[in-house]
């Protein structure tokens, strides 16, 4: 008599019913999106600054205007009979995370990259609270450099920073880093507003926001030793929001 067959048991799997593999690795991060920011027009190329310096300086007395309206709605356009002077209009946009401290970066526009880049001694949730109460006096001040020295006034390294009066530590200028890029790019289509941006969660964990407010700025150059950039309000009012100082004394 032949062998019979051995049956098939219960419990075994057939090919096509293998159970996944269930992997405990995150899943891979998405790629950032390209820079498109182009050159601006009257871009000069910087050296990076490699060593910085501690000014000692003394803070001037500047006048301050009388806020009529606050930071969080920027809508609308903004009537030529406000603008300052005979300055220029820039792109100016202040970011940071809530608890980090807030940068600066000025654009010739939100297309172009940026010109100037100051990371500030302010903190981001401090500086909303301070334009949700009235207007923002930032001034940057640095000693002033002999005749014959040619460096420019915004490509000075350090700067004492004060905030409506109050020291508060140091600003300091750097070249614009990945994380400034991708915002800026983020924000290319965008000429006025503010709001959040979702974070690096490497850095502020997956929660982490990234609050920003941005602007045009009327640049008025008083002399190769002090430079202004006044906020523009978009509703026709008196006075900017937001006033920074570069001063070398």
């Amino acid at each position: 008599m032949g062998d019979l067959p051995k049956p098939t048991s219960s419990a075994a799997k057939s090919d096509d019913q293998e159970t996944p593999t269930i992997s405990s690795h995150p899943p891979p991060t998405p790629p950032r999106p390209s820079v498109s920011l182009v050159q601006p027009s009257q871009k000069k190329r910087h050296k990076p600054t490699k060593v910085f310096r501690v000014f000692r300086s003394v803070f001037r007395s500047l006048p301050i205007i009388t806020p009529v309206c606050k930071l969080p709605a920027l809508p609308g356009g903004l009537p030529d009979s406000h603008r300052h002077g005979s300055g220029n209009r820039v792109t100016g946009t202040l970011y940071g995370y809530r608890k980090g401290r807030v940068s600066l970066s000025v654009q010739e526009n939100p297309r172009t990259l940026p010109t100037t880049v100051v990371e500030l001694a302010l903190q981001t949730n401090v500086l909303q609270k301070e334009m949700s109460m009235g207007m923002v006096r930032i001034a940057l001040e640095c000693e002033k450099r002999g005749e014959k020295d040619k460096t420019k006034l915004m490509e000075e390294p350090v700067w004492t920073m004060f905030c409506n009066g109050k020291k508060g530590g140091y600003g300091v200028r750097r070249e614009a880093a990945e994380e400034d890029l991708n915002v800026m790019e983020l924000l290319r289509a965008v000429s006025m507003g503010a709001g959040v941006l979702p974070g690096n969660s490497e850095t502020e964990g997956p929660d982490g926001e990234l609050a920003y407010m941005r602007a045009h700025f009327e640049r008025v150059v008083g002399s190769r030793d002090s430079e202004t950039l006044y906020m523009l309000s978009p509703e026709g009012n008196n006075g900017p929001e937001l006033s920074i100082f570069f001063v070398r004394i």
